[in-house]
């Protein structure tokens, strides 16, 4: 009896859920910049008996017994980790993107602390200070944002800032920026006030390993990351430093914030690392960056907005201001005519973040599934037809056709 088979039969509910969930993947465009297609092989190990196994502790060192082969899983996940980041410490515990941050923040921060960040609204992320984070609960924070008239980070303003608060910990990275960072400046300017810097990778993950964008573990005293997005493996985290970080580091993750390790996330993660070692995953990060290109190009000849004015990776971030219509309402609309995107604050938006006034759309989904420029063009096209007439039933309708057909010629 197969594991599915099983689960019908014990479950028919969630079973249902779940294929219900698979035909929405099956059917419909997904443009969401965080997601992403795992592989079956992930699947596989994410879905295996090591989910069974308690696991405290470190490879070698563990407070359970049984521990033979799920040490054997760890250490491969840390080796190839090393390998295709070229980091001399890896920790690949963390159970997502923001409790790496966490363990990085409690590794080298005391409560009071400061952090510099970007904004949330400028395109950060709630771990990066946000008042209703623990990140800006438990440590004073200080934000930098993009340049009003290019959308992109403006190094001397962040010298500025950096120099007035005196951050400890300067943290570059972000969850809505879709032009390229510069670690380099951040390293001086990090030097220059004497903090640590901390780069959160969590959207470009799979461009930095593929050679496509600056590397930061080159030049950043610590790089954390999550697993999915573009690297395509299983819902994690992940934590890259200097060997020099790595005790305090290992004791901020355990016992600091987790307890057990998801053995079979983590054997997950290591088929993911081997995955993106091939010379395939770096022809998939460049096919995901050219097709963003080609949709902000497609959709600025439509009359979008593109914040910045186009992007440099896999995602796009989109004004809709001049189309009279909310990020919100975008996103319902392209929801029922089959292309799934989501609302998006842009830069000094007005508008809360239930609502916004913008929309963020992201190339690696489809790339998976093997699309490229042309079918790009097509899908721009859809959603101009779609967002210039939001509320006519017969355009989403004929869009959702469209949409499907263009997943049924292109199968996860």
């Amino acid at each position: 009896m197969t594991y599915w088979q099983s689960l019908k039969e014990v479950d028919p509910e969630i079973a249902l859920a779940i294929s219900k969930e698979e035909e929405r993947q099956r059917k419909k465009i997904n443009l969401i910049a965080s997601e992403n297609y795992t592989s079956k092989a992930v699947l596989c190990a994410q879905g295996s008996v090591m989910t069974n196994k308690y696991a405290e502790g470190y490879p070698f060192a563990r407070y359970y017994g049984g521990c033979e082969f799920v040490d054997e899983a760890e250490s491969l996940a840390i080796q190839r980790a090393k390998e295709l980041f070229g980091a001399e410490y890896v920790n690949v515990q963390p159970h997502s993107g923001s409790s790496a941050n966490m363990a990085v923040y409690l590794a080298v921060l005391k409560p009071e602390d400061t952090i510099l960040a970007l904004k949330l609204s400028h395109g950060g992320h709630l771990t990066h200070g946000s008042k209703v984070s623990f990140s800006g609960q438990l440590f004073k924070t200080a934000f930098y944002g993009v340049d009003k008239e290019t959308g992109r980070t403006d190094y001397q303003e962040v010298l500025r800032i950096a120099r007035q608060v005196r951050p400890r910990l300067i943290v570059c990275g972000a969850s809505a920026y879709p032009r390229i960072i510069d670690f380099e400046q951040f390293r001086k300017i990090a030097d220059e006030v004497g903090a640590y810097l901390m780069a959160d990778i969590a959207h470009i993950a799979g461009l930095v390993a593929a050679g496509l964008h600056p590397d930061p573990v080159s030049c950043c005293d610590f790089v954390t990351t999550t697993t999915h997005k573009t690297l395509r493996g299983p819902r994690g985290g992940l934590i890259m430093a200097n060997e020099e970080f790595g005790k305090l580091l290992d004791k901020s993750v355990f016992p600091g914030i987790q307890g057990g390790p998801m053995m079979h996330t983590i054997a997950a993660k290591a088929v993911c690392f081997k995955e993106a070692l091939l010379p395939s995953f770096k022809e998939d990060q460049l096919q995901t960056i050219k097709n963003a290109a080609t949709l902000g190009k497609e959709l600025a000849g439509y009359g979008f907005d593109l914040v910045s004015g186009g992007t440099d990776n896999h995602l796009l971030l989109i004004n809709l201001r001049n189309k009279g219509i909310t990020g919100k309402e975008a996103e319902e609309a392209l929801g029922l005519a089959g292309i799934v995107a989501n609302k998006n604050s842009i830069p000094d938006d007005e508008k809360p973040a239930q609502i916004t006034s913008g929309l963020r759309l992201g190339t690696p989904a489809v790339t998976t599934r093997g699309m490229k420029e042309k079918e790009m063009i097509k899908i721009a096209q859809l959603i101009n037809e779609v967002l210039a007439d939001a509320r006519n039933e017969g355009k989403i309708a004929r869009a959702r056709k469209e949409a499907e057909e263009l997943c049924d010629r292109f199968p996860i």
